[in-house]
């Protein structure tokens, strides 16, 4: 056959050369060992925690490595694209510290390698198209999706492979003129790839996360060019990375089945092939098995349900980064104030199974991050939270910002500062019961406890509470009142002997957490009642009095 030919008749009007885009898309002038990465999702308007792993660790190969971190829509699927996706995704990402150094943005596109929305690079993927039917390796298939029906109907019945391959692939070795006379009669055609693979053959691979790999080599004659002429992701992307030069590809390890084919068309092409990371995916514990985090299923999986809860951006970032680098921890732990950015992050410390996503721990690192900052700090980010998710709430925390302030500040600094708060949602059962509109008594006194002991032991406080005494002596006058009413003020004494006693000071401390917070947990009852007054304290014990 004339391939020429074919490919004049399939792509008349196509007269850039691969020359021509080699030259409008130079090589990268960048240090010896830079890295190019891109993040490519497409614009479903779904942002989600896979996202922010395969962007975080794109960002820190190329960041750290003095390279290019850029952002390519791949929107080559028209009916899956949500109008408005990309800026949200830009935020979101731009949200947990992980920006673009080019590529598409809320205001278009920033660098030389654009267009970075792949339907927009439709002339471009039409020159290298043009390129393999001239070479043989490419053709049009004018099949009707009844007769692909059809042909997948017969596979079933021979329990044949699916897919468009050997004897299946009905157009593969058409003559010119049916081929003309298909056209000439106005058929649809998706051009092919002439895949020269055989499944009985193995091909070995080193991927940068899972390691060494043996995989079958791909027999399918996949679709490049849909009929409309917008490239499918495996030609697209191929053909992008090359001419934005791009080193490294990160990516799930859902795109392993098709990386055989991949590595044909980069071959085919012409291309030197870039380094491919495949990232396992992210696992939670149901019941006693794991299975994949799921849109459907796991409101956690969407990176706006974070933002909604109140974790700081540090620490799902941090979070994020203990899940891919084993020794972060370690690290965290040996330079606690630390710029999380001067962390070393590497890809072979990752898993190649992929992580386990464990909620417990998410929080367990943001009490970590928050009970690093200053009050100041906590009072910030909580109130601008709380302005958008509980504005009752935020309305009371900013009327009185110093007031509100001194509430963040109990426990906080030194070497061993509280972590009460993991969420700023977590703020409202914290430190809720300090503001009126939000005090209520939430937890009752244990039943083993007389009521006539509990109203002498707040009466007893009442009579020598002075808001003007330091802490020493405000718990001296505490342990007083417990001895007065047979509760025992030496907790060595207690535990060694507690028959002659009718509980501790620590029971006599409850009774009036209990009064003045509604919890029987609560920040430092001491810092407390100093935040409140003396007489927002009376006011709560004595209506505590009052309904025993």
């Amino acid at each position: 056959m004339d391939f020429k030919y074919l490919a004049d008749l399939l792509f008349p009007n196509v007269t850039m050369t691969r020359d021509d885009l080699e030259a409008k898309y130079p090589m990268r002038e960048l240090p010896e060992g830079a890295a190019v990465s891109r993040m490519a999702p497409s614009p479903t308007g779904f942002v989600h925690l896979g996202n922010l792993v395969q962007g975080l660790t794109s960002e820190r190969i190329t960041h750290q490595s003095g390279g290019v971190h850029f952002l390519r829509v791949e929107d080559t699927d028209a009916k899956r694209e949500v109008q408005g996706a990309i800026p949200i995704l830009i935020e979101s990402l731009k949200h947990y510290g992980i920006e673009f150094d080019e590529g598409e943005t809320a205001d278009g596109d920033v660098g030389i390698y654009g267009p970075y929305r792949q339907s927009h690079r439709a002339d471009i993927y039409h020159v290298f198209a043009k390129e393999l039917v001239e070479q043989g390796k490419a053709y049009p298939c004018f099949c009707t999706e009844e007769e692909l029906s059809d042909i997948r109907a017969k596979q079933e019945a021979e329990k044949a492979n699916f897919g468009y391959f050997g004897k299946w692939a009905v157009w593969r070795d058409r003559s010119i003129e049916d081929i003309k006379s298909a056209i000439d009669a106005g058929q649809k055609w998706v051009l092919r790839f002439r895949s020269d693979g055989n499944i009985e053959n193995k091909i070995k691979f080193t991927d940068l996360i899972k390691g060494k790999l043996e995989l079958t080599e791909n027999d399918m004659d996949h679709v490049l060019l849909k009929s409309d002429g917008i490239p499918t992701y495996h030609f697209a992307h191929a053909v992008d990375d090359h001419l934005m030069r791009t080193t490294h590809v990160v990516r799930g390890d859902e795109w392993l089945p098709s990386l055989p084919f991949h590595l044909q068309l980069f071959s085919a092409l012409g291309f030197k092939v870039p380094k491919y990371l495949h990232i396992g995916p992210l696992m939670k514990m149901d019941g006693t098995s794991k299975r994949k985090l799921s849109k459907r299923k796991d409101p956690e999986f969407a990176l706006t349900y974070y933002k909604e809860e109140g974790f700081p951006t540090e620490s799902v970032y941090e979070y994020i980064m203990t899940i891919l680098n084993s020794n972060f921890e370690d690290w965290r732990r040996a330079n606690p104030d630390a710029d999380v950015q001067t962390f070393p992050f590497s890809y072979k410390k990752m898993n190649p199974a992929g992580s386990l996503f464990d909620y417990a721990k998410l929080l367990d690192v943001s009490k970590n991050v928050i009970s690093r900052m200053t009050a100041d700090a906590v009072y910030d980010r909580f109130t601008k939270w709380a302005e958008e998710f509980d504005k009752p709430l935020a309305d009371a925390f900013t009327a009185d910002s110093e007031f509100s302030k001194k509430i963040f500040a109990i426990g906080r600094g030194g070497k061993k500062p509280r972590k009460d708060i993991g969420r700023w949602c977590d703020v409202k059962a914290y430190a809720g019961f300090f503001f009126d509109s939000f005090f209520e008594i939430k937890d009752s006194y244990p039943e083993a406890f007389d009521k006539a002991d509990i109203k002498a032991v707040l009466n007893g406080f009442l009579d020598s509470f002075n808001t003007a005494d330091d802490q020493n002596t405000w718990f001296d006058k505490i342990k007083a009142v417990a001895d007065a009413n047979g509760f025992a003020s030496d907790m060595k004494a207690y535990k060694a002997d507690p028959t002659p006693y009718k509980g501790s000071v620590a029971d006599v401390s409850m009774f009036l957490r209990v009064a003045v917070t509604g919890s029987l947990n609560s920040p430092d009852m001491y810092s407390v009642m100093q935040i409140l007054g003396e007489n927002k304290v009376r006011d709560r014990i004595n209506a505590m009095l009052a309904s025993l």
